[in-house]
């Protein structure tokens, strides 16, 4: 009777660099991965080609002047950016913004939601295999909601259009009826990408069980956002610790079970359809009025610190500030989701191999003008 022998092979551990210019580590982002065969056994992630100094450059600038700077963030979500930021001017200086202006910020901001989500589901999809296809559907939709940015600031990618005490302008005539029929078949186009993509073979087979991110874990390593709601934690700012006027409307919390990168691509499709619900009903009650409160060209804040944060696209964005009571922050720190998301990325990938890296990565969904900052 033959005796079967496995053959056993000596191999030894090398190092690969991807990227910093790898079109899949979504910017100038450095994977230093340690591989044994195909397997990764360590991970370092390395950043910094991309800093831009903007807490630094904040404190040289009028707080009017540093909201441009904060549409450099998050590129992807520039006008969370500005809602964040103008928030905790708003809390230290304890200026009242008028209803309707905050009515604007939360259409804005569900808006910005949706578009973000676009690019990350498509982007993702691209890591997967299905190269374009899907990405081309939803840069469809993401293309009427830029139509929609740039009636109210004329810009299609940092909008500038957040103000201390409201937003810098009303919305022209053209914008609600635009907007009214862009919710009303957004629905349908997001049924569309569940048709194409939800029961998926290959879909299923790259993502399902893959860089599972455990409920204790994503809690330990902060992480926030549709990673953290993917691994079952029910957790969003708009909820759990209300601004703007979020608490006047009805929406749902989607959160995954396992915490694999299918769960994290299924939470932020579902998030689609709770930001489409939340615009019907803000247009439904948006009141006249005011969009901006009289504030001072060059703002004083009185001497302290406060923190205020928002639910953007990627989790929890926050600013922490510093007033001197001079014209211009004393001290500007971001708290950004994209870099704390970050921190579980070696947790998640050992023990896959390089292909399945791609995609835990691609799954968490940064953006790196965010994280360098």
């Amino acid at each position: 009777m033959a005796v079967k022998t496995e053959l056993k092979l000596k191999t030894e551990p090398f190092v690969l660099n991807i990227g910093p210019v790898h079109p899949s580590t979504h910017g100038v982002f450095r994977m230093r991965a340690t591989l044994d065969g195909e397997v990764l056994i360590d991970l370092e992630p390395v950043f910094g080609y991309l800093h831009r100094g903007i807490e630094k450059l904040a404190e040289g600038r009028t707080y009017t002047q540093v909201i441009p700077l904060t549409d450099r963030l998050d590129y992807l979500a520039s006008m969370s950016n500005n809602l964040a930021y103008v928030m905790a001017v708003e809390k230290l200086a304890g200026i009242t913004v008028p209803e309707r202006a905050e009515y604007l910020r939360v259409i804005m901001a569900e808006l910005q939601r949706i578009a973000s989500h676009l690019i990350a589901v498509g982007a993702f999809l691209n890591d997967c295999g299905a190269f374009m296809t899907p990405i081309l559907y939803m840069i469809r939709e993401r293309e009427k909601i830029l139509d929609l940015l740039e009636m109210v600031s004329g810009q299609r990618l940092t909008y500038n259009y957040m103000r201390v005490g409201g937003v810098s302008q009303d919305i022209p005539g053209e914008f609600l009826p635009a907007l009214r029929k862009f919710v009303q078949r957004m629905p349908s186009y997001i049924d569309e990408y569940d048709q194409l993509l939800a029961e998926n073979e290959i879909l299923l087979a790259r993502s399902k069980g893959v860089g599972i991110l455990p409920k204790d874990m994503a809690i330990n390593a902060s992480a926030s956002g549709p990673v953290l709601r993917a691994s079952g934690v029910k957790w969003d700012i708009r909820k759990a610790d209300p601004y703007s006027v979020y608490d006047r409307f009805q929406f749902d919390i989607p959160t995954g079970s396992v915490g694999d990168c299918y769960d994290r691509y299924r939470v932020r499709v579902q998030e689609m359809r709770q930001s489409v619900r939340i615009i019907k009903q803000v247009m439904e009650g948006l009141p006249e009025g005011e969009v901006k409160a009289e504030v001072a060209h060059f703002l004083r804040l009185p001497v302290g610190e406060t923190y205020a944060h928002i639910e953007s696209p990627r989790g929890e964005l926050g600013f922490y500030l510093v007033s001197d009571n001079s014209i211009a922050p004393y001290r500007l720190h971001i708290r950004a989701p994209s870099l704390i998301n970050l921190t579980a990325l070696r947790d998640m990938t050992l023990g896959w191999k390089v292909a399945d890296v791609i995609i835990i990565f691609g799954s968490i969904d940064i953006n790196m003008g965010e994280v360098d900052r």
